[in-house]
């Protein structure tokens, strides 16, 4: 895949899915219910785990179509195999990151405020958290306001993310997300297909 295929994906994902690595028993139920980008986020495992853990996730999106992208870590995309990283404002600059990848893989940006949306220009943004969430305790919530405020100013993919389940993703979609990232939602659900499929089908609403 060169990076026209993976820009073209990346625009048509709705449902991006953040997992450690010792959740792989789930990919195949997750993507089989339409997630779109699986990203691998264990900052845990030192640079040989991570590229070991990385062979399931790539394995389960080369099978289903879906992308695949490393939290955080530029310098282990060519090991992990992944299709882009993600990185946040604390981390490795996007300039830093891209020249890292090559122009042929995608990278993704944080923003957890309406100003940091301001401050690059990556292939897609997570933008959050939207919602409180034990997973970025330290990310205060945006709410509404958030995800208005990225609606008004992006023009490429972009994710909702942070406390986002099914009980709230219509009225994040209402409020103007294209797309919802989330990690619990699939990941602790009982059946996660299930869950995915239903999150899946409040985005394409």
């Amino acid at each position: 895949m060169d990076g026209i295929d993976r820009r073209e994906r990346l625009s048509r994902s709705r449902l991006y899915l953040v997992l450690e690595a010792r959740c792989h028993p789930l990919l195949d139920a997750a993507l089989r219910g339409g997630v779109d980008i699986l990203q691998l986020r264990d900052k845990d495992l030192d640079d040989d785990a991570l590229a070991a853990a990385a062979e399931p996730f790539r394995a389960a999106c080369d099978e289903h179509g879906a992308l695949f992208v490393l939290n955080d870590r530029p310098d282990l995309v060519d090991a992990c195999c992944a299709d882009g990283v993600h990185v946040g404002q604390g981390d490795m600059s996007l300039a830093e990151a891209r020249a890292c990848v090559g122009p042929g893989r995608i990278v993704g940006l944080s923003a957890t405020s309406s100003e940091e949306l301001e401050s690059g220009d990556p292939d897609y943004w997570g933008v959050g958290a939207i919602f409180g969430t034990p997973t970025k305790p330290d990310s205060p919530p945006g709410g509404f306001e958030l995800v208005r405020a990225a609606a008004a100013r992006l023009t490429v993919p972009w994710f909702a993310i942070g406390g986002i389940e099914l009980s709230n993703v219509a009225a994040v979609v209402a409020a103007g997300a294209p797309g919802v990232a989330v990690v619990r939602a699939i990941r602790d659900a009982e059946d996660p297909e299930a869950a995915a499929r239903e999150l899946r089908r409040a985005l394409d609403r």
